[in-house]
């Protein structure tokens, strides 16, 4: 099941095209995977504290459709494969049932030189709690 974080789209975030600006959702994004790790018992000062970094290797976003001013949006995020050091994310900002934007996110672990790392142990396993119960080294049904 993905995990969800909802707030209202606020006016900074807009463009001279009364819509958000592209730009704002890759903000929206990592305060997603952000809030999913905290709830996970993983939150960037704890990892932080621990030398460890994860990183964004590539991203891809598909735009949909626009938010406007006022919209309430909620970003679905959610692990959809988990390897020996790396992970890909899918993420989705929704309107309610409309999808506006999909992203597919490649995290690295690195350590805090940002030199590409193996996570210590445990570490990916509580990764795949925000996937849908899936093993290390797998990948998410439908995200083949």
């Amino acid at each position: 099941m993905a995990h969800t974080t909802s707030f209202r789209v606020r006016f900074s975030e807009i463009d001279p095209y009364r819509h958000v600006n592209h730009a704002v959702y890759v903000s929206w994004l990592e305060a997603g995977r952000v809030e999913a790790l905290e709830d996970v018992g993983m939150g960037l000062d704890l990892l932080q504290r621990d030398g460890i970094q994860v990183v964004i290797t590539s991203i891809e976003v598909r735009f949909k459709k626009p938010a406007v001013a006022g919209d309430v949006v909620t970003i679905e995020t959610e692990v959809a494969s988990v390897r020996r050091a790396s992970s890909q994310w899918r993420q989705r900002v929704m309107r309610g049932d409309e999808e506006l934007i999909v992203a597919d996110v490649h995290i690295a672990v690195c350590d805090d030189t940002g030199k590409p790392m193996r996570p210590p142990a445990g570490f990916m396993d509580r990764l795949t709690t925000l996937g849908d119960q899936i093993p290390v080294g797998s990948v998410a049904p439908g995200l083949e």
